[in-house]
């Protein structure tokens, strides 16, 4: 056997780490490459070039620890300009790793690189990452585990094994090019032709059969699934046949347990959930399908995963669930009812108490005048009947750097006027102002927001995430929201505390956040065909009276409009 000789600078180093206890593995910078690049990949009989990180569909998994630092080199290698968010990651003064393009960064343009560097504090559990310019995120997503710290242990019983399950969107043709044709219609752009899950359709899909995700399983165990819903536009049921799931997690904060027979997600959220293995050896179908109580179209299909024994042949037909109706209004308003912050010592719910700035938004859908679109309209949305205008260059930059004329910080804190939101339909006066209108915010300003929707052209849920933030889900409701008497209704004990919130069909949602985090932070809806006809925003929040509670110098290698 070959002796390998080290030098003795290397050797001095592992003795140094061998007395600090720690190993290389444990080191708490985590590095990624990830490179942007098309990819051939065949789904539903249909095979087209699609973007992906490194190759990837769905993306690599980022891996860290509460603590940790995490630099991420992102190569642009596509046609297509490219920005990534770390949807749910706080980045503490430092927006310019945030990744919304125009929002807090250029995006990365063909042949350039730009390291998203920044720190995980205060933060464990599941998140994901996604692009964030045009429809790109319908092929370029991936997951972020948070582990705990060492020694921290999860506040529920060890799980045997753990796995992701990422639910997507599959479109046959080119997204960018059906959604560009849409747009010159000025109409919506088509439905996906199948859900996914891990990337995969499942076998009730043509040409799908190998196109499965298969976990396999040991009777008698507890499994942890990180489920993360990763869709374009649709909310998701999910459930395992013959299984019940017991939720601990929601957007990376630990609930009160709860067990359910389904689970249901919005676009953007995440759900832990502790799966028993306690049925008898079979193959059991996950299953996934879209909850939408509005009259709209949606992707009806059910995609599959095969919850799979050990031992049991692969060719025994696998059991399958049976989800709620996509209408099931009671079954949604009653799941998000049992969501619940687990307040403890350890993981305490700190609901701001005290209010010190209101604000009522109301979500709107509106037909605007477009003379270079086919029908001479085209769709639009709003809030507070202001359609969202993405500016030429980043805002965070414009607001580090003074720079006039790119925003306005006037974005009003209620309607222009007030009506009976979620009475009968209104289809007259559908016309929306326009305009990159930001709220100003001082440093830790507390803020309640109440999100109203509306019955313009029609009512529709709306999942709205806040970037830089968690929230307090506090209070929501069917109808209009009454300042009156529905305040006294609210949770301020344990509500549940996220960052993507689903506001019910015809209702409303309170959510209570103190403004500590200095920067621009974008809020839009996360049905992606909502937030490209406007329906965003932007907060403007303060530096704090220090130099530690004020934004960070921008990076080295900050990208250029």
């Amino acid at each position: 056997m070959k002796m390998i000789r080290y030098p003795s600078f290397l050797f001095l180093f592992l003795y140094l780490l061998g007395l600090l206890g720690q190993s290389p593995v444990d080191a708490a910078v985590k590095k990624y490459q990830f490179d942007v690049q098309m990819k051939n990949v065949s789904r539903l009989c249909n095979a087209k070039p699609i973007v992906t990180v490194n190759g990837m569909f769905p993306g690599p998994t980022v891996y860290a620890r509460e603590g940790d630092r995490v630099i991420i080199n992102v190569t642009n290698h596509v046609q297509y300009n490219l920005s990534i968010h770390w949807h749910g990651l706080k980045q503490y003064r430092n927006g310019w790793a945030d990744g919304p393009a125009y929002i807090t960064q250029c995006p990365i343009q063909t042949g350039q690189s730009y390291v998203y560097d920044f720190n995980v504090t205060g933060q464990r559990g599941t998140l994901w990452w996604h692009a964030h310019i045009l429809w790109l995120r319908a092929t370029v997503y991936g997951a972020i585990v948070i582990l705990p710290q060492p020694g921290k242990p999860y506040p529920f019983p060890q799980p045997y094994q753990e796995t992701n399950i990422v639910l997507g969107e599959w479109w046959n043709g080119d997204v960018e090019t059906a959604v560009n044709q849409a747009n010159k219609l000025g109409a919506p752009p088509p439905m996906s032709d199948a859900h996914t899950i891990n990337g995969k359709p499942g076998p009730l899909f043509p040409c799908s059969e190998k196109h499965t995700f298969v976990v396999e399983v040991e009777a008698g165990k507890t499994y942890l699934l990180r489920i993360i819903n990763a869709a374009l536009n649709d909310e998701l049921f999910f459930g395992i046949a013959g299984h019940d799931m017991t939720v601990v997690e929601i957007d990376a904060v630990y609930t009160k347990p709860f067990t359910t027979k389904f689970i249901l997600l919005g676009p953007g959220q995440t759900t832990n959930v502790l799966v028993k293995t306690n049925q008898s050896p079979n193959r059991y179908f996950m299953a996934a399908g879209p909850f939408m109580d509005a009259p709209v179209t949606v992707d009806n299909k059910t995609v599959t995963a095969i919850l799979q024994y050990k031992g049991v042949p692969n060719t025994v037909i696998p059991i399958l669930p049976k989800l709620p109706l996509p209408n099931d209004t009671s079954y949604a308003l009653d799941y998000n009812q049992k969501l619940r912050s687990l307040n403890t010592p350890n993981f305490p719910a700190l609901v701001p108490l005290k209010v010190d700035r209101r604000l009522f938004y109301t979500i709107g859908l509106g037909i605007n005048a477009c003379p270079t679109c086919v029908n001479g309209t085209n769709l639009a949305a709003s809030i507070n009947n202001i359609t969202f205008v993405m500016p030429k260059t980043a805002l965070l930059k414009a607001h580090y750097f003074n720079m006039p004329n790119v925003f306005r910080t006037d974005f009003p804190d209620r309607p222009p006027k007030p009506f009976n939101y979620t009475g009968v339909p209104l289809t007259a006066n559908l016309g929306t102002s326009t305009g990159t209108r930001l709220s100003r915010v001082k440093f830790n300003t507390t803020i309640e927001l109440v999100l109203q929707d509306t019955n313009l052209l029609t009512v529709e849920s709306h999942p709205f995430h806040l970037h830089g933030y968690n929230f307090f889900v506090v209070g929501t409701g069917v109808g209009n929201f009454d300042p009156n008497t529905d305040p006294a209704k609210f949770n301020l004990i344990d509500p549940p505390e996220r960052n993507t919130v689903g506001v019910p069909t015809g209702g409303w949602t309170a959510i209570r956040f103190r403004a500590d985090n200095p920067g621009v932070w974008f809020m839009h809806c996360h049905l992606e065909v909502h937030t490209m006809w406007g329906l965003k925003m932007a907060f403007v929040v303060e530096n704090g009276n220090t130099p530690e509670l004020s934004v960070l110098p921008p990076p080295k290698d900050y990208p250029s409009c």
